[in-house]
């Protein structure tokens, strides 16, 4: 036996542990359902220590990944819905299926062709219907942003998208005086002014998120960068402030303000120096 499916017996006897009449509690309540929810912030905690290029999280958060889908396989298997030998024998054979071009005589140059090749056995091999629209492809289950870009480069691949990058400025200047006039007029208490509202907001980002798509910017590490950006200069600000003795309020909001620039100018000069200052002791980073 190989050292992987050593591992992989180890992991799955502890999971089978945990679950056993006697195991753990906890463990034993849970479902498919009450899983879910793990399963997606594992999935996103990977993602955030392959962006902090932290090699040593990435392994344990693949570790948490690679537990949670091995628990939810292993739930379906006491209900006698399907066995996790089932799981791993399914994707390997559709593994094998869809790369003829390595298991098989098929060729593929690049790429590009792979995808097409793939697609095709999803319909002509495995009998999967053509979808009506390209855009069919995108889950609705992905996070708003990410499901907004997906669907965006979906359409270009087909043609529909502008050919210069003034364009889509132009569009995004649109639909913020859209927003604007909006919430200008939109009448205190009115249901259908709120709701229009919210369209215009919604509008409003899908322009932010297709400037970026045309820029070749990845909106959801954007806006994450942005975020722990805002994290790091909310914190310095939090703490000055409490070196001050000063509570923050809205009556203390000139001050906090001017810390916030302070903050914002000292990353900025640490950034032309190339060094790499620290606040609560974590790096400055964004």
């Amino acid at each position: 036996m190989s050292q992987e499916a050593e591992s992989f017996d180890r992991l799955f006897g502890i999971i089978k542990r945990l679950r056993a009449p006697d195991g753990c509690p906890w463990d034993r309540e849970q479902t498919p359902k009450s899983t879910r929810a793990n399963l997606i912030e594992e999935a996103y905690e990977t993602i955030e220590a392959i962006n902090d290029g932290d090699t040593p999280h990435v392994r344990e958060e693949l570790g948490d990944v690679s537990m949670v889908l091995l628990m939810m396989a292993y739930m379906y298997e006491q209900q006698d819905s399907f066995t996790v030998k089932e799981v791993f024998d399914e994707i390997s054979e559709k593994l094998i299926r869809r790369h003829p071009h390595v298991f098989g005589d098929a060729e593929a140059a690049d790429a590009a062709a792979v995808l097409t090749q793939w697609n095709v056995i999803k319909e002509t091999v495995e009998g999967r219907p053509k979808k009506d629209s390209v855009l069919d492809e995108v889950s609705r289950a992905l996070p708003p942003l990410e499901r907004a870009y997906k669907l965006q480069k979906k359409a270009a691949k087909r043609g529909f998208d502008w050919t210069e990058i003034s364009a889509v400025w132009a569009k995004l200047r649109e639909e913020v005086d859209e927003a604007e006039e909006a919430c200008t007029e939109a009448r205190p208490g009115n249901q259908t002014d709120a709701d229009h509202f919210e369209e215009e907001i919604g509008d409003l980002l899908f322009s932010v998120v297709n400037v970026s798509r045309s820029l070749h910017v990845d909106p959801s590490v954007a806006l994450d960068r942005a975020a722990a950006k805002f994290s790091r200069r909310f914190k310095s600000v939090e703490k000055e402030m409490k070196a001050r003795g000063i509570a923050m309020g809205t009556e203390s909001f000139a001050l906090m303000d001017r810390l916030w620039d302070e903050a914002k100018a000292a990353e900025r000069e640490a950034a032309k120096s190339g060094k790499t200052p620290t606040i609560d002791g974590g790096p400055v980073r964004g």
